[in-house]
């Protein structure tokens, strides 16, 4: 394929309004994101209706500023992009019918995309990616372990079985009195303070890469209200330190052990909770120490955005991988169904 693929993608799945333009799956010609974590914040997480409401009120904003910003007509683009899912499915079905009435008005090849495929894409925006290789997704909605043999080639070897890790994080937030959302308050916090409650980790069976952090979140919520039952006094860096500590050792003891068995090189980590600092620097060590190249995105590419879905969407281009006009929004949705 010589000519230049310049996609627009739109990305609506949850609390983030975002319209990117990106040419060839790496070269970000535009990328708008409207949050709203402001208006979520008050209510301790996303209100579906709210969010549904909020991206009602931007996404043609968000459309005409990426072209703006990028230059192009509609008449320079390849194609369209959109997450089909997973995500709030009245937030996702703003996007989608947006995405179907661009395509349509200027006959436009329609690409519906995974939403976690996004997150793993994400570190193309950036650099190339190598395969095979392990890909741990850790966001308020997902945790994840994904093996590739090669582009658009997913194969679930673990997830979640209850509370996914940024899910944890917000209510363990919460319970300690931290705003919306918690992960960046827990993971800043967790610096000043000493693994000193030594909260259980749960690994599960033995040789199951699957997740569960709800006895985690229980066993910090029952230990603080235990201790401010009896009048002691509990140090809230020492809490979100302690939970933390868990938390990253459960998520790169399973990972590194998935990297072994799998005899891959490469581990990409994606999703908002890669944003975590005492994550990234956890894996930077063990991925030294055992000669592995790890690909983490940039702060600003970990979080929802729309150009992640462009890069995705290159590849789904190259195999005409199109959706038609009565594309619909799912929540959820096997990113085995998107393999290639």
């Amino acid at each position: 394929m010589n000519e230049d693929v310049v996609i627009l993608s739109i990305e609506t799945s949850c609390d983030e309004t975002a319209c990117s333009i990106v040419r060839n799956g790496n070269d970000i010609l535009a990328n708008v994101v409207v949050s709203q974590i402001e208006s979520h914040k008050r209510f301790g997480g996303v209100v579906p209706e709210v969010a549904s409401r909020h991206h009602v009120e931007t996404i043609t904003v968000v459309i005409e500023q990426a072209l703006e910003t990028s230059g192009l007509m509609p008449e320079n683009l390849s194609a369209v992009a959109v997450t089909e899912g997973p995500g709030l499915i009245g937030a996702l079905l703003v996007g989608i019918n947006a995405a179907k009435a661009f395509s349509f008005a200027h006959d436009l090849p329609l690409i519906p995309v995974h939403h976690i495929a996004g997150h793993i894409y994400a570190n193309q925006l950036e650099e190339e990616i190598n395969f095979p290789l392990i890909s741990l997704i850790v966001s308020g909605g997902h945790t994840e372990l994904i093996y590739m043999k090669d582009h658009l080639s997913f194969e679930v070897i673990g997830e979640t079985r209850d509370d996914a890790v940024g899910e944890a994080y917000d209510k363990v937030a919460r319970v300690i009195g931290l705003p919306y959302p918690g992960g960046p308050h827990i993971d800043r916090l967790s610096t000043e303070g000493k693994d000193s409650f030594n909260f259980p980790r749960a690994y599960l069976e033995p040789g199951s890469y699957d997740f569960s952090f709800s006895g985690l979140k229980s066993a910090v919520i029952n230990t603080l209200h235990n201790h401010r039952q009896k009048d002691l006094e509990v140090k809230d860096e020492d809490v979100a330190r302690s939970f933390q500590e868990s938390v990253i050792d459960v998520l790169t003891k399973k990972t590194m052990q998935a990297v072994t068995e799998y005899d891959v090189e490469n581990l990409i980590i994606a999703g908002g909770v890669a944003a975590n600092r005492g994550l990234r620097t956890r894996f930077e060590t063990l991925c030294q120490d055992q000669n592995i190249k790890l690909s983490v995105p940039a702060l600003k590419y970990c979080t929802d955005n729309a150009a992640m879905i462009g890069a995705v969407a290159y590849h789904l281009y190259k195999h005409k991988a199109f959706g038609d006009l009565d594309l619909n929004g799912r929540n959820y949705i096997d990113i085995e169904e998107y393999s290639i």
